[in-house]
């Protein structure tokens, strides 16, 4: 079975920076995209950013500028830097990945837990 396991969340105040990590685990054959979503209170879950496997990027105009999005595809892990972080940032982030368990397996979206960003004004 695939887990996702994210780290990385907390708590910090308004211009801060936080890094958030997720790490694919078991049978994994191959990545397509990765990616950030996040959800807050009342709101719809929506993408962050999202990276492919040639590293090519995109961003929610949101945060473009002040987030980053990495992935090291040899550890099948993806990050995402966040600086200069504003209250409305403040979300559970979701990691995704979007990958085949097997050869002949068919493209499927995996998801971590979440881990909660709060933005202090």
């Amino acid at each position: 079975q695939v887990r996702l396991e994210e780290s990385g969340g907390g708590l910090v105040q308004a211009g801060g920076s936080l890094r958030l990590s997720c790490a694919a685990f078991g049978r994994i054959f191959s990545i397509n995209a990765m990616a950030w979503y996040r959800q807050a209170p009342g709101k719809q879950r929506e993408l962050v950013a999202a990276i492919t496997s040639g590293g090519r990027t995109n961003y929610a105009d949101s945060v473009k500028g002040r987030f980053t999005i990495s992935r090291d595809n040899v550890k099948n892990t993806v990050s995402l830097q966040m600086n200069s972080l504003k209250p409305e940032d403040t979300a559970v982030y979701y990691c995704n990945a979007d990958l085949r368990a097997t050869m002949r397996s068919a493209l499927y979206d995996y998801w971590g837990q979440g881990t909660q960003v709060t933005v202090s004004s």
